[in-house]
């Protein structure tokens, strides 16, 4: 057989092959993805400022669904005085409310799936159900300063540095909660994340970093000092719950 077939057998297979999958750089997937990650918080027309963040969520499905953490949705909304949860697009100063209802809720896997009243908007693709390996890069992007400047979303990157339990360890029994202890009863794995965020990043869409397809959705910080201290001195540890749990949220609807 001449080189010049082998040379072309070689390409055919390198181009089947899975590692030959189309990447993009991680600026370009930012481009594509950043007008799907929105903020999640209420509106309430006499209050000042009207607008009060809660937290991160990102658009799936029709353009009107919105993914974000159980723990994000306040206790009590005060519907009396017309308070009503939002989530919010757009950049900047020009961000648009969006007023949102509970479709569905997931508290034992911290998510929770909304539907806005316009739209649509520009959704994020999904990864398959299938836990990724640990090494793989990743990137999250979110608002872990709120809306204090306008909605200006930013961007970490990092690796899955583990899969384990969502169970953090507790050095006493004082730490522990109503939640903690639930948890131990409905054990399940999480990614464990090399990469630095803050409580407003709580619903950031966790997505890979050639892709740019989601594969989980950042819920918690592990905190080595106090959580008065996370912003000045944060571990760089968090945790995001996988892809499939958002995947059975979508099709159990």
């Amino acid at each position: 057989m001449n080189k010049s077939i082998i040379g072309l057998l070689y390409l055919v297979i390198l181009c089947a092959s899975p590692l030959a999958v189309a990447s993009s750089s991680l600026p370009d997937v930012i481009d594509r993805n950043r007008d799907s990650i929105v903020a999640v918080g209420t509106v309430k027309p006499l209050r000042r400022p009207s607008a009060q963040f809660m937290g991160t969520g990102f658009v799936v499905g029709d353009g009107h669904l919105v993914i974000t953490n159980f723990h994000v949705i306040p206790d009590l909304i005060d519907s009396a005085k017309n308070e009503k949860l939002a989530v919010f697009s757009g950049r900047g100063e020009n961000a648009k409310a969006h007023i949102a209802t509970i479709v569905k809720s997931d508290p034992d896997h911290d998510l929770v799936l909304l539907k806005i009243s316009s739209g649509p908007l520009p959704a994020l693709p999904l990864a398959s159900s299938a836990l990724i390996r640990e090494g793989e890069s990743i990137a999250f992007t979110g608002f872990p300063i709120g809306m204090v400047l306008g909605l200006y979303p930013i961007t970490h990157r990092g690796i899955i540095s583990a899969i384990t339990p969502i169970i953090i360890p507790s050095n006493n029994s004082k730490d522990l909660t109503a939640k903690s202890i639930r948890r131990m009863r409905n054990k399940f794995q999480v990614y464990q994340l090399d990469g630095t965020a803050y409580p407003g990043n709580s619903g950031s869409p966790v997505y890979h970093a050639e892709s740019g397809k989601v594969i989980g959705v950042l819920n918690s910080v592990f905190v080595k000092d106090t959580k008065e201290t996370l912003l000045e001195r944060p571990s760089g540890i968090s945790y995001a719950i996988p892809i499939k749990y958002v995947h059975s949220l979508l099709n159990t609807r």
